[in-house]
């Protein structure tokens, strides 16, 4: 049930929020809808759609609700007289101009309202769209707990307060919003591709629901750029989701995937959509156009050995110049490691071991620890990896950092 609520909430509560206009409702009338099926699913049995199920009955409420309100009357033109719980009828809405027709991303354009802050935006949508926990969020964002916690009651506030449409804008609104849309569809994307926390490392429907969004957003806005560089990034990250676990759920490292088992259509289809964002760029790439081109070099590498690490240095280095952040300085000193030796990318790990943002991040001792593990250095190497296993909140990483451990020689 828990699996079911967390892969449908997101669809529920855009559902809904398109009802009763306010997601801090619309997310509790998804919450009593799970309340609901955990009263008769033990009793009735599963539906054959839970989803389906889960929808229907938190529209129903929605609806009771609405109705409940003092603009009964106005309301009920919208929703329809004779809306039933099995067979909801269509809105009455305002056209859109760009014929778009899914709630998602209504919701995704309604969460990132410039009314809200950067901080906030992200942190609601992660919530709401991505159905993460609030310790989940925070250990994404690097930064405590109640911080995120305060950031999304106040979000959900402001959003009501300033009854804010849920709607997907048009024009220099929709441009306004653009960025935080862009940075919240990556998360999710990266939330499913490499899960914080739990025992699964993939979560496949929040990568679906990210690449679709991403797809939708450059049909919608085919002269952005970075647009497409979002959808380049996803399409080339997705066509190596299955080459990315074994047989039993665990890892398999990018050196030890099998790249015949890599989608060779989501890889043109990422080709396409970067040579769209290149063709439509007037300056310097983007954050997203340069994370694409680095796939890329990924991509178009038959075997590890053939990767071309000097050209991911490069970018790596326009990244950080670009977009600086620790992360990416991690991942350019990994691409100087094998352009340029272990001792090199040493250097630029040993560098990062003060910053704040990195101090509880587990890859920092990940790659610490291969690094000297490529050094010979093998006692400090299997220190590191227990020290970055302790860190790792999902199961299956922690799995494979204890198993790096071991595999460490004497």
């Amino acid at each position: 049930m828990e699996t079911v609520f967390r892969l449908e909430s997101p669809r529920v509560i855009a559902g809904v929020a398109r009802i009763v206009r306010d997601v801090g409702i619309a997310e509790e009338l998804a919450q009593d809808a799970l309340v609901a099926a955990l009263e008769q699913w033990p009793r009735d049995g599963v539906p054959d759609n839970p989803g389906a199920w889960l929808m229907a009955t938190a529209r129903h409420r929605a609806v009771d609700l609405v109705r409940r309100r003092e603009t009964y009357a106005r309301k009920l033109q919208e929703i329809g007289r004779d809306r039933t719980l099995s067979s909801p009828a269509p809105y009455d809405e305002p056209a859109d101009p760009d014929g778009i027709d899914d709630d998602l991303l209504r919701l995704v354009f309604t969460t990132c309202h410039p009314v809200l802050s950067p901080e906030a935006r992200t942190a609601l949508t992660l919530r709401l769209l991505g159905g993460l926990s609030t310790a989940e969020i925070a250990r994404a964002h690097l930064v405590p707990e109640p911080t995120i916690a305060q950031r999304i009651v106040r979000a959900k506030r402001t959003l009501a307060a300033r009854n804010v449409a849920f709607e997907v804008p048009c024009g220099p609104d929709r441009e306004a919003r653009l960025d935080s849309v862009l940075d919240v569809i990556y998360l999710v994307f990266n939330e499913g591709y490499a899960a914080t926390a739990g025992e699964d490392l993939l979560r496949p429907g929040l990568c679906e629901d990210a690449l679709r969004l991403a797809r939708v957003l450059s049909a919608l806005m085919p002269k952005e750029p970075e647009v497409h560089g979002l959808a380049a990034l996803l399409e080339f990250q997705a066509s190596r989701t299955a080459a990315r676990t074994g047989p039993d759920g665990g890892p398999v490292l990018l050196k030890d995937q099998n790249r015949r088992r890599w989608n060779r259509m989501l890889i043109a289809r990422g080709v396409q959509a970067l040579d769209r964002a290149r063709a439509t760029a007037t300056g310097a790439p983007g954050r997203y156009a340069l994370q694409a081109a680095i796939a890329a070099c990924h991509a178009h590498a038959y075997t590890y050995e053939e990767t071309d690490w000097r050209t991911i240095a490069t970018l790596y280095g326009l990244l950080a110049a670009r977009a600086p952040s620790p992360v990416v300085e991690l991942n350019r000193a990994v691409a100087v490691s094998m352009a340029d030796g272990p001792a090199e990318g040493l250097k630029l790990v040993d560098a990062l071991a003060a910053e704040p943002a990195l101090r509880d991040y587990h890859l920092l001792p990940s790659v610490r620890g291969d690094l000297l593990a490529r050094l010979g250095r093998t006692a400090q190497a299997r220190a590191e990896f227990e020290r970055a296993a302790a860190l790792a909140r999902n199961g299956r990483e922690r799995e494979l950092l204890l198993r790096r451990a071991d595999e460490v020689p004497s």
